[in-house]
């Protein structure tokens, strides 16, 4: 038998004890070891609840008991979970989290206690949810140069965008929805100005790279400013706009960004919708694979974190190699990242439109009925040049980077 104790018992935390119960039979066959919950932490009590019994409201219980030697933590956020997480490190306990900001913030600390200490330090269902992602990209790809990671990883602002799309809601339409339907939170400031996704990408690069990225780098935007106008320009160019988390790693350069990303119909993210999440990584060898599903939710979050629950089961004596060491990546400024542009002018195309390809060069037009303005889409030019050459325009409305 296999103690643990799970902090935070909301969605993922009740979650992990239901998968737990309802696959007993087939956690214990695969790890050869039964895995029970012997303490909740929680400041709430759970009247009728099946674990109310566990229920405890004190961590140094879970510290001082020896008879626990896997901790849970599904509290979120960076306090206390920190405190409670290293300390459960010190304590010879092994930890799995499905807390991104913990690990963006934390993980380069945690990693090395878990080393240090013989322990392991999981965190699978922090980027991605139930997505098989952080495994596959540090265990079956382990051979591979990644040069490249882009995806969707965040449910709400894609469930956002894609209202925007398909039914032509204005961006605080859609948000109401997705908040009356639980996908947003009251106060949805992480999702829709991009800092989750740059937790995310943020630890996938870590990762990838094999060092420290200081999330704080990444240069962040959200989604706040895409209208409804712009999808029905996106609609006419036959492409979408999705909120991408990228990271990309050639001739020992990394570039690390998160933005609204103007995308064309062959690409695979395109028909990626609702609150689903997809992330595509590129490797030298193994050329570009999907990894796609539900990013987030109680099950298959949870599914995700008993997994390693498992995987820390079958290698409780041992420190698996795994994360990143303390030597901190540097990220090469957005400013040398090259795109297109989606760009939207005030007035009429054909009064500007000399002007416009002097100065930015072959660019596609395309016009809506009934507007005073136009769009363009411009070939790809470095952010550097990009921020040169547009100064010159007083009349751009929108400017959406773009991968066509």
């Amino acid at each position: 038998m296999i103690y643990a104790a799970v902090m935070g018992y909301g969605t993922i935390g009740s979650g992990v004890a239901e998968v737990l119960e309802k696959n007993r039979d087939v956690i214990t066959a695969r790890t050869g070891e039964e895995i029970q919950v012997k303490y909740i932490l929680d400041l709430r009590e759970f009247p009728g609840d099946p674990n109310e019994d566990k229920v405890i409201h004190d961590f140094s219980v879970i510290e001082q008991d020896d008879d626990v030697k896997i901790v849970v933590e599904t509290m979120g956020g960076v306090r206390p979970a920190y405190d409670f997480v290293k300390a459960s490190l010190l304590a010879g306990k092994h930890v799995v989290t499905s807390n991104k900001a913990l690990v963006a913030a934390c993980g380069t600390e945690l990693l090395q206690i878990a080393r240090e200490k013989g322990l392991n330090f999981f965190f699978e269902a922090s980027v991605g949810g139930g997505i098989p992602l952080i495994r596959p990209l540090t265990g079956a790809l382990a051979g591979e140069r990644i040069v490249e990671i882009s995806g969707i990883l965040n449910g709400t602002t894609n469930y956002i965008l894609t209202k925007m799309a398909k039914e032509g809601q204005t961006f605080e339409e859609a948000l109401r929805k997705a908040q009356e339907l639980g996908y947003a939170e009251r106060n949805p400031e992480s999702d829709v100005e991009g800092y989750d996704t740059c937790r995310k990408i943020s630890i996938l690069t870590a990762l990838a790279t094999g060092r420290e990225v200081n999330y704080e780098d990444v240069y962040t935007e959200g989604i706040t400013a895409v209208t409804d106008t712009d999808f029905k320009y996106a609609a006419k160019l036959g492409t979408s706009v999705k909120l991408f988390g990228s990271s990309r790693m050639e001739d020992g350069k990394v570039s690390v960004f998160v933005c609204p990303m103007m995308i064309a119909q062959e690409n695979p993210l395109f028909s990626v919708n609702d609150v689903f999440n997809a992330v595509m990584v590129k490797g030298n060898m193994a050329g570009t694979l999907m990894f796609y599903g539900s990013g987030a939710g109680k099950r298959p979050t949870a599914s995700a974190v008993v997994a390693d629950m498992m995987e820390t089961a079958m290698n409780m004596n041992r420190n698996l190699p795994f994360g990143w060491g303390a030597e901190r990546q540097t990220l090469t400024p957005v400013e040398k990242t090259e795109f297109s542009y989606f760009l939207r002018f005030e007035g009429k195309a054909q009064e500007k439109k000399a002007e416009i390809e002097a100065v930015f060069g072959p660019v596609r037009f395309v016009e809506l009925p009934d507007m005073d303005e136009f769009a363009v889409l411009t070939g790809s030019m470095t952010e550097e040049h990009y921020r040169k050459i547009s100064a010159a325009f007083s009349d751009i409305r929108q400017m959406i980077r773009a991968q066509i």
